[in-house]
């Protein structure tokens, strides 16, 4: 694979989509209600369930290809269980 996904760019990649979800869950745990944060999670959240499977599977295929790395391992473990509770939160 190219540089696009480096290790390091899918690690960053994989955090920032957890970290997306554990904040739209904090957001709702906590009502809070403004505008802005409502029109941000409406534009926003179809795109990253979309790139939260996308990422997965890219992330699975570069952790059989390339060597380990402990970071890269806990994120995609990390979005192996965000995916896991968002798409079973529908069911």
């Amino acid at each position: 694979m190219n540089t696009l996904f480096s290790n390091r760019n899918l690690t960053i990649v994989n955090f920032t989509i957890v970290l997306y979800f554990i904040l739209i869950w904090l957001v709702n745990v906590y009502q809070i209600d403004f505008v802005l944060v409502g029109v941000f999670r409406e534009l926003l959240t179809i795109p990253f369930l979309m790139a939260q499977i996308v990422f997965l599977v890219l992330g699975i295929i570069y952790l059989m290809k390339s060597k380990k790395n402990l970071l890269f391992i806990f994120s995609v473990l990390a979005l192996t269980i965000c995916a896991i509770i968002t798409i079973g939160s529908f069911f």
